[in-house]
């Protein structure tokens, strides 16, 4: 019973330990693609809807999307890949 119990322990701290490692990150996207006033709207949308993302703005005027994300549940790869899904190839802005 008390191996189970230390096992269960051990168990609990690691889950634990991965959260706290977690970072809130943020990126801009450069954005192509966007010709009208709906374009970010989607964009933004396509973005919000990837698990992790915590705020999305993406500026119609200056062709970008800033994102801020959970990097234990998304990356930019995943981030690039939704805007680009929803028709708006896009790539982290040097």
């Amino acid at each position: 019973m008390s191996k189970l119990l230390t096992s269960v322990a051990i168990a609990l701290g690691v889950l634990a330990a991965s959260s706290a490692f977690a970072t809130e990150q943020t990126v801009t996207l450069a954005v192509k693609n966007m010709y009208c006033a709906s374009c970010p709207f989607i964009v933004q949308k396509s973005l919000e809807a990837v698990p992790g993302v915590r705020n999305a703005v993406v500026s119609y005027k200056d062709k970008a999307a800033l994102v801020t994300y959970d990097d234990a549940k998304t990356d930019v790869l995943v981030l690039t890949r939704a805007a680009t899904d929803a028709g708006y190839p896009s790539s982290p802005r040097s």
